[in-house]
């Protein structure tokens, strides 16, 4: 197969939302839900502030990958979304940090795994087409939204707020994705994962600075956990996402991602000892089962940001 034939298959299987990604790149996606499994609880152990652990994780992950992306050319276009996708990036990890201070793990990681319900009506406000037979999906996770906020709510204001930070996590976290498909149309993942991860680090030092928390004063326990963020849900989880986002079409991945919530889940049991009200658990099975719908019949339309 030629290059230029190859790069259209690609293509194809990108903007498809119902391929299934080849083996490499479900490998890449596997290693993806292990890392950023452990994302939700490292981040419910730490005491760093949020704004903090943002600037860190996210300036990390950016310095580990610096020197694979200087092997590479930048393209305007490419830079550009790489920017939009760092600010995004800041932004759904600040719902997200939030989410995972606020309510269960469980809970926040079910909710920003809506990441797909939200990139189908994305592409509907962008004049996309989405069948008819994917709105039943969006209802039957609405429905899971809806009983995990209430289980919520019974449990405490802050548990309901942490839903809603995780809700609005979801619609930026689906934004992010269709960016970092754009920005890789003309730059290498590593490039764009640079440039990305630093955005979104100094996105999140001024507020850390300005709010008046500390940058350095942890213990070393502090420190440790902000390496397994780095090399964990930063590097083996964002990055393999990242990594499949040339051939992958992004909502498949916004999906693949919901399996997060299970690695999440298990964990927070076993290093918090955090186990999710037993009523939240149908709701959880709801999100999944709308979510798949939702990609499984929104075969003709393309999950991107219209230039």
């Amino acid at each position: 197969m030629g290059s230029g034939e190859q790069l259209e298959n690609e293509q194809h299987i990108r903007d498809s939302h119902a391929a299934i990604p080849a083996r490499p790149d479900l490998i890449r996606l596997g290693l993806g839900i292990l890392g950023v499994g452990t994302s939700g609880p490292l981040i419910a152990m730490s005491t760093m502030s949020i704004p903090t652990l943002i600037f860190w994780r996210n300036l990390g992950g950016s310095i580990v990958t610096l020197p694979f992306a200087l092997r590479h050319s930048l393209n305007r276009n490419g830079v550009k979304w790489s920017v939009i996708a760092g600010l995004l990036l800041s932004t759904h990890f600040m719902g997200f940090f939030l989410a995972m201070r606020w309510t269960s793990v469980a809970a926040g990681t079910a909710l920003v795994a809506l990441q797909p319900i939200f990139a189908a009506l994305f592409v509907k406000m962008t004049g996309g087409h989405i069948p008819s037979k994917a709105w039943l999906g969006m209802v039957v996770s609405f429905s899971g939204v809806l009983l995990i906020s209430g289980v919520d709510l019974q449990i405490s204001f802050r548990s309901f707020l942490g839903d809603l930070a995780a809700l609005i996590s979801a619609a930026v976290a689906a934004l992010y994705i269709m960016a970092g498909s754009r920005a890789q149309r003309t730059i290498e993942t590593t490039t764009y994962t640079t440039i990305c991860y630093f955005v979104c680090s100094i996105a999140a030092l001024p507020i850390a600075l300005i709010s008046g928390y500390s940058l350095f004063n942890f213990n070393a326990r502090e420190w440790w956990i902000l390496i397994g963020l780095v090399f964990g849900a930063q590097i083996l989880g964002h990055t393999m996402f990242n990594s499949t986002l040339k051939r992958v079409s992004p909502a498949i991945v916004s999906l693949i991602i919901f399996f997060e919530v299970p690695v999440s889940s298990v964990l927070a049991v076993w290093w918090l000892g955090q186990k999710p009200p037993l009523g939240i658990l149908p709701g959880i099975v709801l999100i999944l089962v709308g979510c798949i719908l939702v990609v499984t019949r929104t075969r003709s339309a393309r999950a991107e940001l219209n230039p």
